[in-house]
């Protein structure tokens, strides 16, 4: 007899948005596409989108219970399974939306902590992804469970007792000071491992950028990495360094990061800092851009702000952008206009950033001008300088920390001496305090 195995069901999604005060309706639409990539990329199928003109969300249902009420038919016509809300609920949203509709209720927190779950493959990352599922599931434990009054009974537990709520909120508790235990020995191995870097006195570039610009394409065509990429966000978690030699013969370590996203949840940035402790430690952040996005200066945006949360602002940046064999391709725009517009789009970008590079690490067009701007830009961390700052100037020998690679730290009376590489511009500001 054959066994027959039950298809697996494919998920339907609805996703909403809504129009709040100060956002305009192009901006909520391009969330929303990012939130339909997301949605596909996690494996659900869009269906339908549906947006709500509010002031502000309703503290109840987010988006008023009237609206909520009036999407109970096509839920039911189009046999949605998942309704998934393009900001973060409340517990109380949550728990009020999907006793409403019946259906299973998603925000984009948990959308993307869905695909970080599946994406991730290292011992770290998935610690990192527990540790911020926990976390967001901490304040929402009253949604999950309908046995609030069952009691636990026996030996220590007279009186009234625990209620199953308290129990399961204390494991959930124990689990994440565990994980944060884990993680913090994580955190500082990998210091080691950068200690061991510095004794190389082998500069680090981190590749960061919006998620799906391109980052793990691009290490894969320097250094010959095998990291996964794909046509989706989130592709790969795990950080990854593979060492590349310039033609210079300098070494440099290059260090592929998760990508970043507009609304990206500040759980996540607290869970995974031990992953993105790479990108404040880097001497060198290589900031990729999807120049074909239709939002590209967006993205850059969200970059920076996220860069900034993570305290690597002012790092010296390479901008280089990708994807230039995509943004009038010849099969959808084979005309000579379409080449003139698109080196007009190149070489406008280039203008704004000066320094940066345009490439396509699919085919390798401008990799050689890349490595050459990266070459320049790591010329400075062959000279060692050093500099005698008073110890009262502590916010620039924090600034050198920042976004330099001290090598020797010492104080005499009160000034600081420092034995460090660091970019050019800050080298032109120490000047004054140089030995």
């Amino acid at each position: 007899m054959i066994e027959t195995r039950p298809k697996k069901t494919h998920e339907r999604a609805l996703l909403i948005g809504l129009e709040k005060q100060g956002v305009s309706k192009w901006d909520l639409q391009d969330s929303l596409e990012e939130l339909a990539e997301l949605a596909n990329s996690a494996g659900a199928e869009v269906v339908d989108t549906v947006t709500q003109k509010l002031q502000k969300p309703t503290a109840p249902y987010y988006i008023g219970k009237g609206k909520a009420e009036s999407l109970k038919p096509a839920l039911q016509d189009q046999q949605v399974t998942s309704v998934i809300f393009d900001d973060e609920l409340s517990p109380a949203q949550g728990r009020n939306l999907e006793n409403l509709l019946s259906r299973k209720v998603l925000d984009r927190t948990q959308l993307i902590l869905d695909i970080f779950a599946q994406r991730a493959r290292s011992r770290e990352g998935r610690l990192q992804i527990e540790l911020a599922q926990l976390q967001y599931l901490l304040p929402r434990l009253t949604r999950m469970w309908h046995h609030l009054s069952r009691q636990t009974g026996g030996i220590g537990t007279r009186g009234p007792g625990e209620t199953q709520l308290e129990v399961d909120r204390r494991r959930v508790q124990e689990r994440i000071a565990r994980l944060e235990r884990e993680l913090e020995s994580v955190r500082k191995t990998r210091a080691v491992q950068r200690q061991g870097r510095k004794r190389h006195q082998w500069p680090v570039a981190a590749v960061v950028g919006y998620t799906n610009a391109g980052k793990s394409t691009l290490l894969n065509l320097l250094t010959g990495a095998d990291v996964v990429a794909e046509n989706k966000l989130f592709a790969t978690l795990d950080p990854t360094t593979r060492s590349f030699v310039l033609p210079n013969k300098q070494r440099v370590l290059l260090t592929d990061t998760v990508g970043f996203l507009r609304k990206l949840p500040h759980t996540l940035i607290e869970s995974f800092k031990a992953t993105l402790e790479e990108v404040s430690e880097a001497d060198l952040l290589i900031h990729v851009v999807d120049l074909s996005h239709p939002r590209v200066d967006d993205q850059i945006e969200a970059v920076e702000n996220v860069i900034k949360e993570l305290g690597a602002h002012g790092k010296q940046t390479l901008i280089v952008f990708n994807k230039i064999d995509n943004l009038h391709p010849a099969s959808v725009a084979p005309t000579a206009g379409a080449e003139t517009r698109n080196r007009e789009v190149i070489e406008t970008y280039l203008r704004r950033f000066p320094g940066s590079v345009a490439i396509s690490a699919r085919t390798g067009e401008g990799v050689n001008k890349l490595v050459q701007a990266l070459q320049d830009s790591l010329s400075a961390w062959r000279l060692r300088s050093c500099f005698k700052i008073p110890a009262s100037e502590s916010a620039l020998i924090a600034e050198i920390h920042r976004v330099g690679h001290v090598l020797e730290l010492k104080y005499e009376d009160n000034d600081a001496v420092l034995v460090a590489h660091v970019p050019p511009e800050l080298s032109q500001k120490l000047g004054k305090f140089a030995v």
